[in-house]
């Protein structure tokens, strides 16, 4: 889109970084089912190659399909560049590689999805990476836990599996303080619930697979860059201050400004790590993005109306759902996600583990899936799934006992979702 006026989000969602294709007129995003790209001439070629012009030379690194998903990505997040990739983790290694190395650390909230607590505490350790999982709601703690060797902080918006929300301005202030990035996963709350980057954040990370798609098609990633961080200002961030030998000696911001981590995400994250995100699931994405606003507020709508059902069922022991009145979060979700906190909670039954089991295997419109962010609901026992590497601790720690259920409520009838609650918390009970 051009220049000009200032567009609503609604108007964003369809229309940023899309334009007819020039060669067909075609109005939607064609897919780009291309490998390589042919170039004008050698040295069209060897400027491409020299990061002195942008184009198309792989599809590893940049794809035409792709590349109007992150600028439409980008654009709802209030970010300046962005790069997608093949999934949510791998857009969480994405989001580190420019920054750590050997013996340096990430600060992590304890609320992480289990996947990215097993990630951060065994695989980057492969890395000769490691993190410090600390509460978020402690900023004293927070402030204590980063030292000299620390390269980010990280949190969730919207915290899977319990739908705990963020303050991220007073994190932000924090990061601030010590001058590092924060990123932040805005996976589960999306840019229409709340843009992180507004609130001080560095970095934004997706599962594009969840929300953003919409639809449990296609797996993908993306990592927004604020293009507010100034990577020069210590020497904490070679990898993007300093000369680059791979490129004959270039500084990635003296020479692309506030792009540099955009730039960089491609030119070395995806070229050598390879995590690309493939144009149709691009397609996917895009399509799934036009509805994201009306989708996010059915969801949002569901989620209040089931989730202050459960809350007064006899059977429930509590709800974790920051939508509801009677949340210890609600004055902040109120605060900093006006809009609403989503369609994500967890739900915790006075039967304890085996009820929770009984009650997924007697829901009918629920599905029994290690997904989030359908239109579909969604429900899982976390502890035994998807938090099933973590130590008791760390479940408790972050909201998946095994006396808790996990669900993503969809954009079905919300008293068809209570009648199926209400038949399955029957059986699981009787």
């Amino acid at each position: 889109m051009s220049d000009g006026p200032t567009y609503g989000f609604d108007t964003l969602q369809i229309h940023a970084g899309a334009r007819p294709d020039p060669a067909t007129g075609a109005r939607q995003t064609p897919i780009y089912q291309s490998t390589a790209y042919v170039f004008r001439d050698a040295d069209h070629a060897a400027a491409l190659f020299n990061l002195q012009e942008v184009g198309y030379i792989y599809s590893r690194l940049t794809n035409p399909t792709v590349a109007v998903l992150q600028e439409r990505i980008a654009t709802l997040e209030g970010g300046v560049g962005a790069v997608c990739c093949s999934s949510g983790h791998a857009a969480q290694i994405m989001a580190l590689f420019p920054l750590m190395g050997p013996g340096k650390n990430v600060v992590a909230s304890t609320r992480l999805y289990g996947g990215t607590v097993t990630q951060f505490s065994q695989t980057i350790k492969r890395f000769g990476w490691s993190a410090k999982f600390v509460d978020f709601d402690d900023l004293d703690a927070l402030k204590a836990a980063i030292d000299d060797d620390t390269r980010a902080v990280f949190c969730e918006s919207v915290a899977n599996p319990g739908g705990y929300v963020t303050d991220i301005r007073a994190v932000a202030d924090v990061t601030d303080a010590a001058g590092l990035p924060l990123i932040v996963d805005n996976t589960s709350a999306t840019p229409y619930l709340c843009q992180p980057i507004s609130q001080g954040a560095t970095l934004v990370v997706h599962s594009t697979t969840k929300y953003l798609t919409g639809n449990g098609t296609v797996t993908g990633g993306c990592v927004v860059d604020s293009g507010r961080f100034d990577w020069s200002a210590s020497d904490k961030f070679p990898s993007l201050s300093a000369p680059e030998p791979a490129y004959h000696g270039l500084k990635f911001h003296e020479t692309f400004g506030n792009l540099a981590y955009t730039f960089h995400g491609i030119a070395i994250g995806l070229r050598d790590l390879g995590m690309t995100m493939n144009p149709q699931a691009a397609h996917y994405t895009l399509m799934g993005i036009e509805t994201l606003s009306l989708r996010m507020q059915k969801h949002v709508e569901n989620a209040k109306k089931v989730a202050s059902w459960l809350e007064q069922d006899p059977r429930v022991d509590y709800v974790t759902y920051a939508g509801l009145p009677s949340s210890p979060y609600a004055e902040r979700a109120a605060r900093c996600y006006p809009k609403g906190t989503g369609g994500l909670f967890t739900v915790a039954l006075k039967g304890g583990y085996d009820v929770c089991i009984k009650l997924v295997d007697s829901l009918e419109i629920f599905s029994h899936v290690a997904n989030l962010g359908d239109t579909r609901s969604l429900i899982i026992h976390s502890a035994s799934t998807t938090h099933r590497q973590l130590t008791p601790e760390q479940q408790a720690a972050a909201g998946a006992g095994p006396n808790v259920v996990r669900v993503s409520i969809g954009i079905e009838d919300a008293d068809d979702l209570i009648r199926d609650l209400d038949q399955a918390l029957t059986k699981a009970c009787g």
